[in-house]
């Protein structure tokens, strides 16, 4: 039976109250941290089981608040409401993650192994993880999970500092096709150590077991295993450097 463990930390950011959570397991020593972005659904139940199976590996995750205390969304109309202000102010997205990213490091319930850090997300969250490493953050790595890889400043990719991984549903209609090309132009302008890796006849949300809405949004099993895979070996190899 797992010992892993969700817990609240509640913060304040200019002037307003957020609610992630720290998912670990007590007494654990020395762990990597990783600041997990939550698709636009925000913090929920799909989110922390997520968290958990991750945490299980042998990490500490901190799901990041990015709407703030209370701003949960139960449906799609309200997550849209509350992801688009912050998908078109990436200023304000960066510093919601950035402080995520200190609220992480600074708890103190789960001892982290220095410098062992990095971000990944799911959708949005994805979009999330990736602006995060552009702002020049401490990272290892960046993950994104079926997200837009738009950027209004592709120069900030030279502030990367980690690897960068993007596991992509080769028929997503929700990340537009010329984003790809754009996406990989940034990377090896910035000559970043980056992988783009697209899933042949997957569609957006294809880790959510939720998602059902065929040629859209809808999960798939083995890509999703693949995907985790994927994610897990590139941070056993930068946690390792």
């Amino acid at each position: 039976m797992s010992k892993v463990i969700v817990e609240s930390l509640v913060y304040h950011l200019s002037g307003r109250t957020y609610e992630s959570r720290l998912v670990y397991e007590p007494g654990a020593l020395n762990r990597p941290g990783l600041v997990m972005a939550p698709n636009w659904m925000g913090i929920s139940e799909g989110a922390e089981r997520i968290a958990k199976e991750v945490a299980e590996k042998g990490y500490v995750v901190l799901i990041a608040d990015l709407y703030g205390q209370g701003v949960r969304p139960s449906n799609g109309d309200e997550a849209g409401a509350a992801m688009m202000p912050l998908k078109n102010d990436r200023a304000e997205l960066r510093k919601r993650m950035q402080e995520a990213l200190s609220q992480l490091l600074g708890q103190s319930k789960a001892l982290l192994e220095p410098g062992k850090v990095a971000a990944f997300g799911f959708c949005f969250g994805g979009c999330c993880a990736l602006e995060l490493a552009r702002t020049g953050a401490d990272l290892k790595a960046a993950v994104s999970f079926h997200g837009t890889l738009d950027t209004p400043n592709p120069e900030d990719a030279k502030r990367i500092k980690g690897s960068v991984l993007v596991l992509h549903g080769a028929a997503d209609p929700l990340v537009p096709k010329e984003q790809l090309p754009a996406f990989e132009d940034e990377m090896n302008a910035a000559k970043v150590d980056w992988q783009l890796l697209s899933y042949g006849g997957a569609v957006h949300s294809f880790t959510d077991p939720n998602a059902n809405v065929p040629g859209k949004m809808q999960y798939d099993r083995r890509t999703s295993e693949r995907a985790f895979r994927s994610m897990h070996n590139l941070l056993g190899e930068v946690f390792q450097r």
